[in-house]
C-alpha cells in the first residue's frame, strides 16, 4: 500500500494535496429510524484488517517524508434502507469474508426489531468515514521512489 502512495506522490504536483476518504477502521452500527430518532439495534463485526493496514500505510508514508498530514476528520455516514430485502442485498455487497459468520444472526436481530417498530420505519447502517488531507512533501530524499 505504501507503494501506491509513492506512485501518488510522483503524480501530484509540488505542494499538491492527497485526499483519503474511506470507511474508518470501526464497526458499523445497525439501527432503526433516522436522524435523532435513530436507535441502535446491533453492531456489525466486519474484518477491519485492510482498513487498519491503510491507516498504517498513511502513517508510514508520512514518516518517510512523502506527505505531511494537514487535517483529519471522522464523521458518520448513514445508509438508509426501506426494507429487509434492501438490508440483505446491502449486506451481500460486502466482499466474501469481510463480514463475520454472524451475519445471519444480525439479519434476524434487525428483522425482530423491525417487527416491533412502527410501519414505515427504515433500517439504517451507520458507519464512520475517515477523511485525511495530506500535503505532498518535496525533497531529494523522497523523490527517489524506493
Amino acid at each position: 500500500m505504501v507503494h501506491a502512495l509513492r506512485k501518488l506522490h510522483r503524480l501530484l504536483k509540488p505542494d499538491g494535496l492527497l485526499l483519503d476518504l474511506r470507511p474508518a477502521a470501526k464497526h458499523r452500527r445497525i439501527g432503526l429510524g433516522e436522524s435523532r430518532r435513530w436507535k441502535s439495534v446491533a453492531w456489525m463485526r466486519e474484518d477491519l484488517t485492510d482498513d487498519r493496514a491503510a491507516n498504517r500505510a498513511l502513517k508510514r508514508a508520512a514518516s518517510l517524508g512523502l506527505f505531511q498530514p494537514e487535517a483529519k476528520a471522522e464523521f458518520d455516514l448513514d445508509r438508509v434502507m426501506d426494507t429487509l430485502d434492501d438490508f440483505r442485498e446491502w449486506m451481500s455487497d460486502f466482499p466474501s469474508g469481510k463480514l463475520a459468520p454472524e451475519d445471519d444472526r444480525l439479519y434476524r436481530r434487525v428483522e425482530r426489531a423491525l417487527g416491533t417498530a412502527r410501519p414505515g420505519t427504515r433500517i439504517v447502517a451507520r458507519g464512520p468515514l475517515s477523511l485525511s488531507v495530506l500535503r505532498k512533501q518535496v525533497g531529494e530524499e523522497n523523490e527517489g521512489g524506493h
